[in-house]
């Protein structure tokens, strides 16, 4: 069967665009086809991460996933969709399925194979009570990236003061709620009024625009005592306001850099204050915190039914599109998660 595949034809420096991406017919397996312990799937959402543009560089950072080859398949990209045909027990036409080979129309799956640290492993998706989509967003990688993040920094108690950074983002907006509900008083930043206004109003949690207003002076003035935990999306010049506003015995979840992802990287000035403070800073994937994915999918997905957490997507149509999607992204130009819908 023919099916369409976006490949990376070069490597971006600074910006992506669509010119270093091409959609490719290639030649998949029928459903009469498959090989044993394979599963056939039509993709129907796939996934938009901001680390996936560390992978659009010719050598990734040491220790992350590699990067992406030139002129084949993307793999490792979190994608939900229907099976058409399987040669796998425990997999059927009809299910609904997660896996890790995104960025895609179809894709042949092997069964027992793990992927993504077993985050990407192919599973059936239970959709009595959640939409497909959600096991990408606040039931998948980014909700578990989210709580693990909160983990690791013994933030699950709640009761102190947090500011996350890309608050409006896919991480930075679950991160802000579910710190909320454990207890936490959350401050969140975000790049425009507007995403402040969604935060404030919807997401119920303090807020204000560090292009408005700069970091320090916003944090003086929520927080004039200083905060206990920074959960860092952004990197750059918001770890090190975070640094000056801790207070003794802060704790940081390093999650991600988005501000050098397309940028040469700035490192924090005033790095000492980690030994002044006796600060923890606690670097993490989600992935490797599989064993938390039951107790957050039961937390959050009670949440969401609730409808004390909220969910929002940005939404692109079709393959050519994770490009734009992607850069839209970058840019700052989405709120919540974003997606590709195929």
């Amino acid at each position: 069967m023919r099916s369409a595949q976006l490949h990376v034809v070069t490597y971006p420096t600074g910006r992506i665009g669509p010119e270093q991406f091409a959609v490719v017919e290639v030649d998949l397996p029928g459903p009469d086809e498959l090989a044993d312990g394979e599963v056939l799937v039509r993709n129907t959402w796939t996934s938009v991460d901001p680390g996936l543009r560390l992978r659009l560089r010719a050598a990734a950072p040491d220790g992350y996933f590699a990067a992406f080859p030139l002129r084949r398949a993307m793999d490792g990209i979190l994608t939900v969709g229907e099976v058409l045909a399987s040669r796998a027990a425990g997999f059927a036409p009809g299910d609904t399925v997660s896996h890790s080979l995104g960025w895609r129309e179809h894709a042949v799956v092997r069964a027992d194979e793990a992927a993504m640290n077993g985050i990407g492993t192919l599973r059936r998706l239970d959709l009595s009570a959640a939409e497909a989509q959600w096991y990408l967003g606040p039931l998948g990688p980014m909700g578990l990236t989210a709580y693990s993040g909160l983990a690791v920094v013994d933030a699950l108690d709640g009761g102190g003061v947090l500011w996350v950074s890309a608050g409006a983002g896919a991480v930075g907006s679950l991160v802000a709620q579910i710190a909320r509900e454990l207890g936490h008083r959350v401050i969140a930043t975000a790049g425009s009024t507007q995403k402040v206004a969604w935060l404030r109003d919807e997401l119920g949690v303090e807020a204000f625009c560090y292009r408005d207003e700069s970091l320090r002076e916003g944090l003086a003035r929520l927080a004039p005592d200083g905060i206990d935990i920074y959960f860092d999306n952004v990197g750059g010049d918001h770890l090190e306001a975070a640094l000056d506003a801790l207070r003794l015995h802060g704790r940081i979840a390093l999650c991600g850099t988005v501000s050098d992802y397309e940028a040469q990287p700035r490192g924090p000035r005033n790095i000492f204050l980690a030994t002044a403070k006796h600060l923890t800073l606690a670097g993490f994937r989600g992935s490797l915190h599989l064993d938390l994915q039951p107790e957050m999918e039961q937390r959050v997905g009670t949440w969401l039914r609730d409808g004390r957490v909220v969910h929002r997507e940005s939404v692109y149509d079709g393959l050519a599109s994770a490009p734009a999607a992607m850069a839209d992204m970058l840019a700052g130009r989405t709120v919540g998660k974003t997606l590709v819908r195929l």
